[in-house]
């Protein structure tokens, strides 16, 4: 069906309703004329006359009643449709679905979703973790938080914070039984606990030293697709953990983990939300990117 044949049906609807071309053009947002004049290009298609019209009002003639009487019920639904999703577009409101990796969650976005959903309480907050790279905006999510060194280039990106520091940890016991490593290539004789990416695992870990990026391809006997349960198996005294600084703080401060390497730590720029590039943002995120935006601006002042 052409646009312009449903348009004529929709506006033939709200004739038949209105018996008013005024109100029927008011209801959906065009002018009079340009009601009229679609109406007339689809008798013109049918070949048929559905509307008698007078200077003052309009009804419907033999075949236009029986064409309403049996697609009447689908337009109604369509306009309805129409109605119901423009709401969406009105005010913030609806499931927002937002995926990102576990391991920033506890730490950043748990309080950061609490006082927004206290704020929007028509908004539902769906989190999916998936600490692989996703596609996200295939996979049906309004927007994802990733590192800003794995994004594409053609998402918009709003920085969440940062910059975050990944380093090298252990378990005490481990440490006392291994030796601590002195350098980054010394992790080759150590059991490196090892995170399950898309394309397997994350095995090339990076490493910073007076400003010299570089890289260390380590081994491992324990491969895990969870970043939680890799602190836990580091915890437990299963090998050495790669992570961001953040995740862990609260371990280390108890002792039950230990940073090593740490004047090798490398840096990144930090966490972004992502979405792509859309002429228009839906209320929802929007709402939750100015959230974020006051968030910050709050984290600053304090």
């Amino acid at each position: 069906m052409y646009q312009d044949q449903l348009n004529g049906l929709l506006a033939l609807k709200r004739v038949a309703d209105t018996r008013n071309f005024t109100q029927a053009a008011k209801s959906l947002g065009v002018s009079p004329s340009a009601v009229s004049q679609t109406i007339k290009q689809l008798e013109q298609r049918l070949g048929v006359a559905l509307l008698s019209r007078t200077t003052r009002s309009a009804s419907l003639t033999e075949a236009g009643e029986s064409f309403l009487a049996q697609a009447g019920p689908a337009l109604d639904q369509i306009l309805s449709a129409l109605e119901n999703v423009g709401t969406y577009a009105a005010k913030p409101t609806g499931l927002l679905r937002i995926n990102l990796t576990r391991q920033i969650y506890p730490y950043y976005v748990a309080p950061l979703v609490a006082s927004f959903t206290k704020k929007y309480p028509e908004i539902t907050v769906e989190l999916f973790f998936e600490d692989q790279q996703s596609d996200v905006i295939g996979n049906g999510f309004d927007a994802g938080i990733r590192l800003s060194d794995i994004l594409a280039k053609d998402v918009v990106a709003i920085k969440l914070f940062g910059p975050v520091r990944f380093v090298t940890a252990a378990s005490p016991a481990y440490l006392d039984k291994m030796g601590r490593p002195q350098h980054p290539q010394d992790l080759l004789h150590h059991d490196c606990i090892r995170p399950r990416l898309r394309d397997g695992p994350y095995e090339r870990w990076e490493f910073d030293h007076k400003g010299k990026h570089f890289q260390v391809q380590v081994k491992g006997s324990l491969i895990l697709n969870d970043t939680l349960l890799m602190l836990d198996a580091a915890v437990s005294g299963a090998g050495i953990v790669y992570t961001t600084e953040n995740a862990i703080a609260d371990k280390v401060r108890l002792g039950q983990l230990e940073i090593v390497l740490e004047s090798f730590a490398w840096i990144s720029t930090g966490f972004y939300l992502y979405f792509p590039k859309r002429a228009q943002v839906l209320p929802k995120l929007r709402a939750f990117i100015d959230h974020i935006h006051s968030e910050n601006k709050l984290a600053e002042v304090t």
